[in-house]
């Protein structure tokens, strides 16, 4: 599994850029962008193929050390909540590769829902209250524009199942 991450979830994880991986860029690969609220960290999945977020708040400096088991238990969690098979955005229990990021368009979509993210803060009250449950779903089922026109991430992973 390779996590191609944000230079600045890079610095927060005190990765050595010598320490990345070279892998080419691969449709089940995952994007990761660290975001502050509240004074705290928070993270943004995105799985390269089907633009499927995940949002996680509250990541503690412990969690980014040991990043693959915070990928797949997230993600497990998002396939379970939406009734996707556990396979469904690849094998998440291959090792993990750390990478920089390879698509400005895949950056463009986390940046969006990153201002989605902030948004629902906002109007929650805080990080506190916010329901990231609820958060996740709607991020789920925005549109977004990719190579075969727009499609919302839920769709695009329905599809994969289904072929």
């Amino acid at each position: 599994m390779t996590v191609r991450c944000t230079q600045k979830l890079l610095k927060a994880m005190r990765v050595a850029p010598r320490s990345l991986s070279d892998a080419n860029s691969e449709p089940d690969d995952w994007y990761a962008n660290l975001l502050w609220f509240d004074r705290r960290k928070c993270l943004l999945l995105t799985h390269a193929d089907t633009l499927f977020p995940i949002f996680i708040a509250d990541v503690l400096a412990a969690d980014l050390r040991d990043l693959a088991e915070l990928v797949r238990r997230n993600a497990q969690v998002a396939l379970y909540d939406e009734h996707l098979p556990p396979d469904a955005l690849g094998d998440l229990t291959t090792p993990l590769e750390l990478a920089r990021t390879a698509s400005r368009r895949i950056l463009g979509v986390m940046t969006d829902d990153a201002y989605g993210c902030e948004a629902a803060v906002v109007h929650a009250g805080g990080l506190e209250r916010l329901d990231t449950l609820d958060l996740n779903r709607r991020l789920r089922r925005t549109l977004h524009s990719g190579p075969n026109g727009y499609e919302r991430p839920l769709d695009a992973v329905k599809a994969r199942v289904r072929d």
